[in-house]
């Protein structure tokens, strides 16, 4: 009988002499594992050093490949030191603790315990000795890494010339050097501990400190003096801490107002003082007993100190506070809240608000707007946040175009004349596209400017263009004059494959070649806008970046091709100035043959000595903001300035930084930084100057401010009977959410002239549990026109003017304007008949006007009726003045109705000859206005009913066909009851049972 190999009854495995073998169950190892584990760190190392890559390129590409490098090798620089310090201190500590272990342990039970555990560490006591200090060393770079500008800042900071009102210091010491001490002191004491830590447990696992059962605890003399150097350490730097909260209780926030107040004065820095000087005296008791071997001292000192922290550091300022300050806080506080009042008005640029009193007229006088006419020729009746959807109706011509959904408000020169313009671009909506070629190949750009008059509107309502079509046509040029091509946007798909060689047939989307045509042509680009894919380990690299194949197969590249992405105007400015914040808005404008992004940006800081801080997102926060206005940063700030502004070509994408405030200290010391990457203002053109304007953070932030420090008076402050609020959105159904600033040309109450302004109303500030009363207390404007001279700024740019309103007059505020406007029984009836037939009414801009001696109110009210493809227009226009309410169809005639019967305004339609014609449709001058209104009602009825039948048989042509013949009834009914009314009386207010003149005060 035989058996097979491994049968139970032949002998063990044999050796090659013939011998057992000692392992008889070995295998030998597979290379497999080991050669994974190095192609998955091979490949994990190649995806992070292609997404470095792609950065030198993209920063490369745009010319701030300074900007990348200066960023990433000062992180590198701060993670290396951060790590060495970490990592040698930890290391030198766990390393001094073993060389001192005790060479003879005594014998006992819990020394046979140490002894198992140090038998299990030794196998790998070598790796450890180095593996703990580099984690350790690793995770605490990483995290001191993120602050390499509070870094960079210090060792570049330049002196504000401007001392802070307590201990006489630059600011640039608050501003620079306290963040970098505080950072610094800060991670020391980490590493001290740290490292402290790592030491006496080493010296406990070795024997240098045990626990006996009769003796305690026994230190041994190598550990005591570990402990000493610790301890030494420990209470130096918390030293040099108590040192520096001095100065750190200048920016405290958690005071009746921000900084340093009575009891920090007199109470809290001489016992941060004191505490500094205890610090160091503990510490040398600590060296003294390191030396003799006695610790009775350090422990009393010990003791003592952090008595003294209790004692000095939180009962006796509580005692000062409660028993010295409260019962005489307003005297006490006094000297105090002013230096609070005068650094944050300096901090956010309030120091030089022209305040002047306004007392305003209540009740409109014939002609009392003749010697406004400078403002009332620009009131703005297109309300950009509506007209989107009519620029998309309008100006669209395809699916793959669109218009965001709010507009901007920009000023052109129109044969002479500066006149307000609501404009947006037609940026491209990839969303409908299913496939990747489509999406990133052949959906590459949007085309052309669109821009209408801001003050007027074309018959039926319609913005009344300047500047339209495909090809783009209209007093502001024409395809000719500009490049419309719009590569870079707000909306822009999130990466495209441009560009070709000569020759190339052009595969990229370019426009129709009518605007009513059914053929599209197509475009090569032919910038530089983005990093080369032409070789095949870049396409590599952003195939792996975007995370798709199809950017790597895909024969649509070629040799030439360009990759453009992160195109955002906002993004862009972000990435190659990360030290600045970004206003939440951007806007184009023509500027020099090419549509130009401009983007205002910040210098921002938390650590202004005395000034109030503010959340940045809360502040800016209002109804407009959202979608492509959303708010780009946040945190606290208590110091800004708009020391750049920016542009982005909407072609190439290009940005260039201009130092708008040169003299800023922030940003000279980021120039210190980044010397070649921000020109001077004086090299922007005449063109891009005159499109400059005062930036919409800034001055939301600076009406917030205002709110309360428009009180200048230490005890009127303290008493704050004179609070005021930004007014709540009337026009938008929630409550809480403001009412944005607008832009306006206007002619402020003694200013020499007219200038194009952004601007705001204040209305009291609300007692908690009371009853909001929204009426008007202050109006706010700042000069926004920057000038049209190459390089010079306008003299008036920035200034701030506020009009404080009289508090004993009661001057309806935003709220109630549009409370008298809702309620007027003729404005109601009328607005009702519009709604009929599912037209929405939908009211525009409520803005304010000071003319005429007061407070006038305009708001352009629209009529969108019911289908896909309908889009608001203008309608009516409602004005205000007091309590006495105008309604027509055009602007003067709302006026006239207000101004007792003649305005004396100039206005737009006037300007022009007037639009306020009838159009077709109108009543027949043979019949009544009774019979007209009733005819067209009935009319009106009968469009309802059948448009209602034939929607039941699906018969949605003969729909279509009854809607339009409603409209057209309820714009004949609409005509028909203004003539009813009349437009020479003017209308009340409130829908009451008392007569209109007696229209209670708010």
């Amino acid at each position: 009988m035989s058996f097979g190999t491994g049968s139970p009854f032949e002998g063990p495995p044999r050796g090659p002499e013939g011998r057992p073998d000692p392992q008889p169950n070995r295998r030998r190892s597979s290379p497999l594992m080991p050669t994974i584990i190095v192609i998955g760190v091979l490949v994990a190392a190649f995806v992070f050093v292609s997404s470095i890559y792609a950065d030198v390129l993209w920063f490369t590409q745009l010319g701030f490949e300074r900007v990348f490098w200066t960023e990433y090798l000062s992180k590198a620089a701060i993670f290396v030191v951060a790590f060495l310090i970490m990592g040698f201190a930890v290391w030198i500590s766990l390393r001094l603790a073993y060389r001192s272990r005790p060479v003879y342990a005594p014998d006992g039970q819990r020394q046979d315990a140490m002894s198992k555990y140090q038998s299990q560490l030794e196998p790998m006591r070598r790796l450890l000795m180095i593996g703990v200090p580099v984690v350790v060393g690793i995770f605490a770079a990483s995290a001191v890494t993120s602050q390499w500008k509070e870094v960079l800042l210090f060792f570049n900071q330049v002196d504000f010339n401007e001392v802070d009102p307590q201990f006489g210091m630059d600011l640039s010491f608050y501003m620079f050097s306290l963040p970098f001490i505080g950072l610094l002191s800060g991670y020391l004491i980490s590493v001290v501990l740290i490292a402290g830590i790592a030491g006496l447990l080493t010296h406990y696992l070795y024997g240098g400190i045990r626990i006996e059962e009769r003796g305690g605890v026994v230190i041994g003399k190598p550990a005591r003096i570990h402990i000493a150097v610790v301890a030494v350490a420990f209470l130096l730097l918390q030293a040099v801490n108590f040192w520096v909260d001095r100065y750190s209780t200048l920016l405290a926030q958690d005071g009746r107002v921000a900084g340093a107040l009575y009891t920090d004065v007199h109470a809290v820095i001489p016992t941060k003082t004191i505490l500094a000087i205890a610090a160091v005296l503990v510490a040398v008791t600590f060296i003294v007993a390191a030396i003799i071997g006695r610790w009775r001292l350090p422990i009393i000192g010990t003791a003592m100190l952090l008595v003294t922290v209790i004692v000095a550091g939180g009962i006796y300022p509580f005692i000062v506070q409660q028993y010295q300050v409260i019962p005489s806080e307003k005297t006490l506080e006094r000297e105090f809240i002013q230096k609070n009042i005068d650094m944050t008005r300096q901090a956010y640029g309030l120091d030089a608000v022209e305040e002047t009193p306004y007392d305003v007229q209540l009740n409109p006088q014939k002609n009392a707007l003749a010697k406004d006419s400078a403002t009332t020729t620009n009131i703005r009746l297109l309300d950009p946040n509506l007209v989107s959807a009519a620029f998309d109706q309008l100006q669209q011509f395809r699916t793959y175009y669109k218009f965001t959904t709010t507009l901007n408000v920009d000023r052109y020169e129109i044969d002479g004349k500066v006149e307000d313009t609501v404009i947006g671009v037609r940026e491209l909506n990839v969303d409908q596209t299913d496939t990747w070629v489509n999406q990133h190949i052949t959906y590459t750009h949007g085309y052309g400017v669109v821009a209408a008059f801001g003050n007027r509107v074309a018959a039926g309502g319609r913005p009344d263009f300047m500047l339209s079509g495909i090809p783009t046509n209209g007093v502001l040029g024409n395809d000719d004059t500009y490049e419309p091509r719009i590569y870079f946007g707000e909306t822009s798909p999130s990466y495209s494959i441009v560009g070709g060689p000569e020759g190339w047939a052009p595969r990229e989307l370019d426009r129709p070649a009518s605007g009513s045509g059914s053929q599209d042509t197509r475009n090569t680009f032919e910038g530089d806008g983005g990093p080369s894919v032409g070789n095949f380990f870049n396409r590599l690299v952003y195939s792996l970046k975007f995370a798709s194949t199809d950017l790597l197969l895909s024969d649509a590249i070629n040799e030439e091709s360009q990759i453009l992405y992160d195109r955002s105007p906002k993004e862009r400015v972000e990435k190659v100035a990360p030290y600045l914040t970004v206003d939440s808005n951007t806007y184009p404008a023509i500027v020099d043959g090419r549509v130009q992004w401009i983007v205002d940006a910040y210098t921002t800081s938390d650590n202004y000595p005395y000034s109030k801080q503010q959340a940045l997102a809360s502040a800016v926060t209002d109804s407009l903001t959202g979608g492509t206005r959303a708010v780009a940063q946040t945190g606290q700030i208590n110091y800004i300035r708009n020391s750049v502004k920016a542009t982005v070509d909407a072609y190439d994408g290009s940005v260039t930084l201009y130092a708008w405030e040169p003299e800023e200290p922030m940003l000279k010391a980021w120039q210190k930084v980044f010397p070649t990457n921000i020109k001077s203002y004086k090299d922007m053109s005449a063109e891009l100057m005159s499109h400059v304007r005062y930036p919409e953070d800034l001055f939301k932030v600076q009406r917030e401010l205002l709110s309360t420090y428009h009180v200048t008076d230490p005890e009127g402050y303290y008493d704050a009977n004179d609070a005021w609020s930004v007014p709540s959105d009337p026009t938008q159904s929630n409550a809480s959410v403001k009412q944005p600033p607008y832009y306006l040309s206007l002619k402020m109450p003694k200013q020499e002239k007219e200038a194009f302004s952004l601007t705001s109303t204040f209305i009291p500030q609300t007692a908690s549990g009371g009853q909001q009363r929204n009426v008007l207390f202050g109006f706010l404007s700042a000069e926004a026109d920057a000038g049209s001279e190459a390089g010079v700024k306008a003299e008036g740019y920035g200034k701030l003017r506020l009009l404080a309103i009289p508090r004993e007059l009661s001057v309806p505020g935003p709220g109630q304007a549009q409370q008298n406007f809702d309620s007027n029984a003729t404005v109601s009836q009328a607005l009702n008949l519009l709604r009929q037939g599912a037209s929405e009414v939908k009211n525009g801009n409520l803005l304010s006007l000071p003319v005429g001696g007061g407070i006038l109110y305009v708001q352009p009210v629209y009529v969108q009726s019911s289908g896909q493809t309908s889009y608001p227009t203008l309608r009516k226009v409602l004005v205000a003045f007091g309590d006495k309410v105008g309604f027509a169809d055009t602007l003067a005639e709302a006026l006239d109705q207000v101004f007792q019967g003649t305005s004396g305004a100039v206005t737009s339609e006037t300007e022009s000859g007037g639009t306020g014609t009838p159009e077709p449709g109108a009543p027949e001058v043979d019949l009544t206005v009774e019979q007209q209104l009733s005819d067209a009602l009935g009319d009106a009825n009968a469009a309802i009913k059948a448009g209602q039948e034939a929607l039941a048989k699906n018969d949605f042509a003969a729909y279509g066909a009854e809607q339009t013949k409603l409209q057209e009834a309820l714009d004949r009914a609409t005509e028909a009851q203004d003539a009813l009314t009349g437009p020479a009386e003017p209308t009340d207010a409130p829908a009451s049972s008392a007569p209109a003149s007696e229209t209670p005060a708010p």
